[in-house]
């Protein structure tokens, strides 16, 4: 196995979840999802030769997957469906009301950083995954400052979207 598979292979078994994740913050629907992680697994395959170590290997996925997400949004019409179409569950296997109970509001978390502008999401999107303000400023490019600021912002308005529809 030489070093690319070795990396490649490092980069899916820590890294699938996150990146699942990010995707699912970008786009709606499974089959999206799943378009656009193999288009992020294929580019990271494709990327990888370049790969110089001068970042983590954790940037490195993350920048990938970032600049997919954005090339698809640029690419993609507006979503003009209702709202009614995000509520309904992915799992829809039975369950105590608890689960029931936290999945709506997972989903509805979901929906809220779906709604905030695309520098708030992706910004809280990559925190959320784990990585640091230092991480997040090499994959967005943007300063450490700049990553707090949009931070307090996005939590600003996930505080107003949440309370809000909890009247």
């Amino acid at each position: 196995m030489d070093l690319r598979d070795q990396l490649f292979q490092q980069a899916t078994t820590e890294y699938a979840e996150g990146v699942s994740r990010l995707v699912h913050s970008y786009v709606r629907s499974k089959a999206e999802r799943d378009d656009l992680l193999q288009e992020i697994w294929l580019g990271l395959w494709r990327a990888l030769p370049t790969f110089r170590g001068d970042a983590s290997l954790k940037t490195f996925v993350y920048r990938i997957a970032h600049n997919r997400c954005v090339t698809e949004l640029t690419r993609r019409k507006p979503y003009h469906g209702s709202d009614d179409e995000l509520l309904e569950l992915e799992d829809n296997q039975p369950g105590p009301a608890e689960r029931l109970v936290a999945e709506r509001k997972s989903e509805q978390l979901v929906r809220a950083v779906q709604k905030l502008p695309l520098g708030l999401r992706q910004t809280l999107t990559l925190r959320l995954e784990g990585l640091s303000y230092a991480e997040i400023s090499e994959v967005l490019g943007i300063t450490e400052s700049n990553i707090a600021v949009r931070l307090n912002r996005a939590k600003e308005r996930l505080n107003i979207c949440l309370l809000g529809s909890a009247k």
